[in-house]
């Protein structure tokens, strides 16, 4: 894996978030707060649907990177910044590319686009990779 050049980009992942999926994340988080399970309240708010939670948005940055790594290494850092809303069946996708590679180290550029492609969420990544083994 050390022979992947800088700004190599990585396969997108498209995750549509369906109510069901914010009810079971808010199950799994705790994060029980209205703009994530009940219109009314998400439209007093000024919101238009229901919003994806942020750290669900995380969680798909972070699956995005371990399903690229595909078992050859491992997710050490992911920092990740809310920059927008997403909402619920509209697809977000989650992008990212190789800014540096070293050794068995690499740094990625990661985000998140909502439908209209604008940039919801941003974030960085490092990687360990799996050392290769010996002849």
């Amino acid at each position: 894996m050390t022979d992947i050049p800088p700004l190599a980009d990585i396969p997108p992942l498209t995750e549509t978030t369906t109510l069901r999926r914010l009810v079971e994340y808010a199950g799994a988080s705790g994060d029980f707060y209205g703009m994530h399970y009940d219109l009314d309240f998400a439209r007093s708010l000024g919101h238009p649907e229901l919003a994806v939670h942020g750290l669900l948005k995380a969680a798909y940055l972070g699956r995005l990177v371990t399903e690229w790594l595909d078992g050859r290494g491992r997710l050490a850092v992911l920092e990740v910044s809310y920059r927008g809303m997403d909402f619920r069946d509209r697809a977000h996708t989650c992008r990212g590319r190789v800014v540096s590679a070293a050794a068995n180290r690499a740094e990625l550029e990661l985000w998140g686009e909502d439908d209209t492609g604008r940039r919801t969420t941003l974030g960085r990544a490092e990687v360990i990779y799996d050392e290769e083994p010996s002849p």
